[in-house]
Parts: structure tokens; C-alpha cells; sequence
């Protein structure tokens, strides 16, 4: 999963060549980004991959997005590193290497890119070209999770009802699947109902208020909820 996620300062140089991008005047954009580039920007360098990656405004050419996210990358953007990290991990664009796109999501991740931790994660829980570490996975899928992240939200939860690198807990699990489920993840879904017949009054009364806590404290995430928790 790639991050898309641009912040934007209205006051940066990048200011025009964003207002040209959003108005899909992309080939005007990419030589205002490229104008940039050239100068060590390394957020416009994140922005010119991103074209590469899509084929906006120039000929689409993943091993050139890879050369850019990489400048940008190690310059400090976190985006970049998010993208290099996954590109490396997948094979795209570039010879595929585990080891080094788990250090660059892992740099990303610490610094609190739910896309980064999402990764991560299920690199350590797949466990292919790396060992699996199922604790340090529960880890970060913790971490996006707790940011909203859906997909994140129904990892953490299975791992919690079947005891993978976390101590099995049928409270957590049905906290975690309950909120990726109001936002109509089915896999979550199914798995919240199996649970739910498992669970004692006090556990279902338990998990009810922490999914309540959780929904106040992502409130601008869960108001987009498409499906509520109920308790069978």
C-alpha cells in the first residue's frame, strides 16, 4: 500500500505547482516540480515520483519514481520513505529487497506514517523474505490502528482473538474488529460475529465502552462509520 498523503504549507514554494496538480494541469506541474527538484527540493522530488508512478503529465516509469523517492527519501521526507520502503518490499521498479524496504518503513513507521506501520506490519506477519515476528507486527498494527486505519484495525483484532503475538483477548479483539467493521471491512465483520458468540455479558459490556472510548477519541474518523457495533 502506497501512501498518497501530501501535506502542503499554502505559503511553500510548492504552493503553485500543488494548485496546478489539483487542477490536472499535470504537465504544468511536473516542470514546476521539476524546477524545484532541481534546486534539492526533496518534497517536490516525492511529488515528481508520484507523477512517474501514475503516468501524470509524463510517461508513467516506475525504476525513475524509485530514483526520485530515494532523494527524497534520504533527504527526509517521510512520504518518500513510506513509498521507497514499499517499492523495495514489492519488487516495483526495482530488484526486490525485503531487508532494505523494512529499514526504510521502519524510519517512516517511527515517525508516525500509518501507511509505514501498515506495511510493516504485515512484512513481519507474512514473515517471506524477512523472519516473521508476529509481536513486533501486532505492534504496528497497534500503532495504525490506533491512527484509524481500517485494515490495520482488523489485523490487530484477529490477532487478538486468536492470540498471534499478543496474549489472546476476546475484549481487544472485539474493540479492534468492531471498529474496522462500522467502516464495512467484511472480513472484520465475519469475524466479529464468530466472536461475539464467544463472549461472556461482563466481556461484551467491557469491549462496548473501550469501542465507545475509541470512537470519541478518533471522532472525525468514525463519524464516517457506515456500520455501528451491536452487541448478539
Amino acid at each position: 500500500m502506497l501512501s498518497m498523503k501530501f501535506e502542503i504549507d499554502d505559503g511553500s514554494p510548492l504552493a503553485s505547482a500543488v494548485a496546478a496538480y489539483e487542477k490536472e494541469d499535470y504537465q504544468e506541474a511536473f516542470a514546476l516540480f521539476m524546477d524545484l527538484a532541481e534546486q534539492g527540493n526533496p518534497d517536490a522530488k516525492a511529488w515528481i515520483a508520484a507523477m512517474y508512478v501514475n503516468g501524470e503529465g509524463v510517461t508513467a516509469s516506475l525504476p525513475t519514481a524509485v530514483e526520485y523517492y530515494r532523494e527524497s527519501a534520504e533527504a527526509g521526507n517521510v512520504l518518500a520513505q513510506t513509498n521507497l520502503g514499499a517499492m523495495l518490499a514489492m519488487g516495483q521498479g526495482t530488484a526486490r529487497d525485503e531487508a532494505e524496504g523494512v529499514r526504510w518503513l521502519t524510519k517512516a513507521a517511527e515517525k508516525g506514517d500509518i501507511f509505514a506501520q501498515y506495511n510493516l506490519a504485515t512484512l513481519y506477519s507474512k514473515g517471506e523474505s524477512i523472519p516473521a515476528d508476529h509481536a513486533l507486527a501486532a505492534k504496528w498494527y497497534r500503532a495504525a490502528a490506533e491512527a484509524g486505519h481500517y485494515p490495520s484495525q482488523a489485523r490487530l483484532g484477529f490477532f487478538y482473538a486468536n492470540g498471534v503475538g499478543v496474549t489472546k483477548d476476546r475484549v481487544e479483539a472485539y474493540v479492534w474488529l468492531s471498529l474496522a467493521a462500522q467502516h464495512g471491512v467484511g472480513t472484520a465483520l465475519n469475524s466479529l460475529e464468530a466472536l461475539v458468540g464467544q463472549m461472556s455479558t461482563e466481556e461484551k459490556r467491557q469491549g462496548l465502552a473501550l469501542v465507545e472510548a475509541w470512537r470519541s477519541r478518533t471522532s472525525e474518523i468514525s463519524r464516517h462509520a457506515r456500520l455501528q457495533p451491536r452487541l448478539g
